[in-house]
């Protein structure tokens, strides 16, 4: 079993590149915000490495689709905080509506400390915003202290949880959720995926609207 990415000469050292790649970078993302919610902000995005840091437990273990992604720039955990924070301090200073950042396009939260961090930022920076979606368990560890900054930063953090193992509805209140095209509960598909908007700087459910997000399989 393979605890990294297959492509190993495309972990880059956060010290030696931008880490937070504009959206503009990927159509499915977009870069300027035009729905309601988060209107203005520019959206960015944050690559880790698949497995090194994702739960075991997660059900694309072995089909990540970062399995086909050979030239995406991956971080390395090492000296990444840092530069994080050293750059949301630029952009949130160069886009003055503030910043959206998607957590993440490949790789996950790896620690509690990890989360902490990311609080830390919503709590320094009232223009950042945070959205993306995670294979952790919601009754983990990580996963609550995920809940809780959803929680505590509720209009301007949506980490949904992967939603492919059968737990209660309503399990927490935020119902923050994301699931595959095989789920048949009450949800919304994706409309970048169904080609009904453009990208998600245009579209903006996944952080307008509790609902589960439904995903066509990768």
């Amino acid at each position: 079993m393979t605890y990294s990415t297959r492509f190993q000469k495309s972990i880059k050292d956060p010290l030696l590149f931008n880490v937070l790649k504009p959206g503009s970078n990927n159509k499915k993302l977009g870069f300027k915000i035009t729905t309601p919610k988060w209107k203005g902000k520019r959206l960015y995005s944050l690559t880790l490495v698949e497995r090194e840091t994702c739960p075991t437990s997660c059900h694309h273990w072995k089909d990540c689709y970062g399995n086909n992604m050979p030239f995406a720039h991956r971080f390395s955990t090492i000296g990444l905080l840092p530069k994080i924070e050293e750059e949301i301090q630029t952009l949130s200073k160069k886009h003055k509506e503030g910043i959206v950042i998607r957590l993440h396009v490949l790789g996950d939260f790896m620690t509690t400390e990890y989360v902490t961090f990311w609080e830390r930022m919503l709590f320094v920076h009232p223009t950042l915003c945070i959205f993306g979606y995670t294979g952790r368990e919601e009754t983990g560890d990580i996963g609550k202290a995920l809940w809780l900054m959803n929680t505590r930063y509720n209009d301007r953090c949506k980490i949904r949880f992967s939603r492919n193992k059968a737990f209660s509805e309503g399990h927490y209140p935020s119902n923050l959720f994301a699931a595959e095209e095989s789920f048949t509960g009450k949800c919304f598909d994706c409309p970048e995926q169904k080609g009904t908007l453009p990208s998600c700087a245009q579209c903006g459910l996944c952080w307008g609207v509790p609902k589960t997000v439904r995903f066509a399989t990768h």
